[in-house]
């Protein structure tokens, strides 16, 4: 089992004085132990929650008895994500507790070869289990699922011997859907208006009429002036 070194916290030491030794601020509790502040190893706390996550039960030494315990919150810089803080749950002997672990997914579905899109729409399931039989994590082989709506739900799911299902036994974890190519439809161009112009008409009458000179203005009193003249000299 893993297991951590902690330390007592001194109550007048800042955390910023602690994370520059390297070490940690944390805390441990539980339904019958009190809050108590600690201090752990940094880089030992970095490795052992890599491995164990919030679902591996681990062991706090230093600090009279031995405690069982599961790592509850872990608090990161937002920036370099090293830990910056760590809750610890002191697990009840004798008494089982109620948690979500992962579901990991096995194996390659037959469906998914053929095109269609393999579905998971949950990741994680509850259950209520000894502290020494839990799981870090519950496998869900896919490999069987063949055709379009086909599932697995979380009440086929594999649990150990003391666990009870907690999350709603039809709970749909993983489902085959079909794939549809979406059509993308080309645009189809207006049918023109019996009687209207065509666009080449209406360019050349937008251009005429563009061209023309204006009422009112000199050039077009030069137009009118020599209309009259044509008009006498047919006289």
């Amino acid at each position: 089992m893993l297991a951590l070194e902690i330390k007592a916290r001194e109550p007048n030491e800042s955390v910023d004085s602690l994370r520059k030794r390297g070490f940690i601020p944390a805390v441990f509790y539980g339904p019958k132990e009190g809050a108590t502040a600690i201090s752990i190893d940094a880089l030992k706390f970095d490795r052992v929650w890599k491995e164990a996550g919030e679902t591996t039960v681990i062991q706090l030494k230093g600090i009279g008895d031995v405690k069982e315990i599961l790592i509850h919150d872990v608090q990161f810089h937002p920036v370099t994500s090293i830990p910056l803080h760590a809750d610890f749950y002191v697990l009840e002997k004798g008494k089982k507790i109620r948690i979500k672990v992962p579901l990991k997914f096995v194996g390659s579905a037959p469906a998914e070869k053929a095109g269609h899109i393999v579905s998971k729409p949950l990741h994680e399931i509850e259950i209520e289990v000894a502290p020494a039989e839990l799981p870090h994590d519950l496998p869900v082989d896919i490999s069987n699922l063949a055709n379009v709506g086909e599932h697995i739900t979380a009440g086929q799911i594999k649990l150990p011997p003391s666990a009870t299902l907690i999350s709603h036994a039809g709970d749909i974890v993983v489902t085959i859907i079909e794939f549809k190519e979406e059509k993308i439809e080309e645009p189809v161009a207006a049918a023109p208006v019996e009687g209207a112009p065509t666009e080449g008409e209406a360019v050349a009458a937008a251009g005429a009429e563009a061209a023309a000179p204006k009422a009112g203005t000199p050039e077009a009193g030069a137009v009118d002036a020599k209309k009259e003249a044509k008009k006498d000299t047919k006289k």
